[in-house]
C-alpha cells in the first residue's frame, strides 16, 4: 500500500506533539519539515526522525515527494500557509482555528474547490474514541431527546500583550484559542446552524476577550459555552436529554465518558492512551486521501465556517475587533 508522506510546517509545541504522536499513523511517513531557521528545522528533524529540513516555505511545498502538509503555525498565518500548500498541490490539515474570522474561512474554502485540493481543519477532539462513544449514545437516543449542552474551556493565562494568546496582531483573545473547543463540541452533537441569544464577557487591558459566556440556540436545543483566560474552567461536556446525560471530563482531550439516568451512572467508556491523540485526525486523513474522498466527512468544511461565524458573532456582541 502506498504510504503517503508528510510535511509540518512549524516546530512549536502543537507541532511537536503531532509528530510524537505520528509514528501511530502506519499509511503515511513524515517526509519533510520547515521552520523560519535552518537550525530549528535541523533539531525538529533529528529529533523526530525526519529525512528532510527547510528554512524556506516554497521550497519545501516545490518537493514533489510531500502529498500532505500539516500546519501547526500562529492563528494569523494559517490563511496565507494553507492556500500556498492547496496551490501547490497539496493536501492540507490545519490546526484549529483554520483562519481567524468567517471571510477567511470562506476564501479559503473557496481555494480548496478552486485547486481540487482536501483540507480539514485539525479538530481532534471530534476524533478521539471517547467523544465518539458520546455521540453513539445520543444518536441511539440514549439520553431521550437532547435539549442542552454546557461545555467550557479555560486555563488560567496572566495577561501579557507580547504572548501570543493576547497579541491583537496574532489572533489573540480566549475564543480563538480555546473557545472554539466548546463550540466545536456543541456543534459536534446539536445539528443546524447555531444562532448567538447571548454572549457576555470580559476584557484584557488591550480589548481582545479573556472570559467569554455565551448561549446558542440550534433548534430547540441550548448550547452554553465558556472560555476564560482568568480560570480553570470544568473543561468538560455535559450533553443533556429529556432522559439522562452524558458527561465528558476534559472534554477537548477527552479519555472517558459517563451516561447517567437521574443520579445513576448507568454506563461508561473509558479509552486510556499512550499517546496525546492527535494520530487519530492523521489516520482519518489519510484514510480519506487514499480512498480519494474529496474532504473528510467528521470534520466537513462547513463545521469548520460555523465555527468561524459563531466566534465571529460573539466577538461582535462583546464589542471585541474582528479580524480583516
Amino acid at each position: 500500500m502506498k504510504k503517503l508522506r508528510w510535511g509540518v510546517l512549524s516546530t512549536g509545541r502543537i507541532a511537536d506533539w503531532f509528530c510524537a504522536d505520528f509514528h501511530q499513523v502506519k499509511d503515511a511517513e513524515l517526509t519533510a519539515v520547515c521552520s523560519r531557521t535552518q537550525s530549528a528545522a535541523d533539531a525538529f528533524a533529528e529529533k523526530h526522525k525526519i529525512a528532510n529540513a527547510y528554512c524556506v516555505y516554497d521550497d519545501m511545498l516545490a518537493d514533489p515527494a510531500i502529498d500532505a502538509i500539516y500546519i501547526g503555525t500562529p492563528h494569523t498565518l494559517h490563511f496565507d500557509n494553507a492556500s500556498a500548500a492547496l496551490r501547490a498541490g497539496k493536501a492540507v490539515l490545519c490546526e484549529k482555528p483554520l483562519t481567524v474570522g468567517a471571510l477567511e474561512c470562506r476564501r479559503l474554502i473557496d481555494i480548496a474547490a478552486e485547486t481540487n485540493a482536501y483540507l480539514m481543519e485539525a479538530m481532534w477532539t471530534y476524533f478521539l474514541p471517547a467523544m465518539r462513544r458520546a455521540k453513539e449514545w445520543c444518536d441511539q437516543g440514549r439520553i431521550g431527546d437532547l435539549l442542552h449542552i454546557k461545555t467550557d474551556f479555560g486555563y488560567p493565562i496572566p495577561f501579557d500583550p507580547k504572548q501570543r494568546e493576547y497579541d491583537s496582531e496574532l489572533g489573540g483573545g480566549c475564543l480563538l484559542e480555546m473557545g472554539v473547543y466548546p463550540i466545536a463540541i456543541a456543534s459536534y452533537f446539536a445539528p443546524g446552524e447555531p444562532s448567538l441569544v447571548e454572549a457576555v464577557g470580559a476584557k484584557a487591558p488591550n480589548g481582545v476577550e479573556d472570559d467569554v459566556t455565551a448561549i446558542f440556540k440550534f433548534g430547540e436545543i441550548t448550547a452554553t459555552i465558556g472560555a476564560s483566560y482568568r480560570a480553570r474552567l470544568r473543561n468538560a461536556a455535559h450533553i443533556i436529554g429529556t432522559d439522562g446525560y452524558i458527561v465528558i471530563p476534559d472534554a477537548f482531550r477527552c479519555h472517558s465518558c459517563f451516561l447517567y439516568r437521574l443520579d445513576e451512572c448507568i454506563d461508561r467508556f473509558e479509552a486510556p492512551r499512550q499517546t496525546r491523540g492527535y494520530e487519530y485526525q492523521a489516520i482519518s486523513m489519510c484514510t480519506d486521501l487514499l480512498r480519494g474522498d474529496p474532504q473528510s466527512s467528521i470534520v466537513p468544511l462547513d463545521k469548520s465556517l460555523l465555527f468561524q461565524t459563531a466566534i465571529d458573532d460573539v466577538k461582535a456582541r462583546l464589542g471585541v475587533r474582528q479580524a480583516a
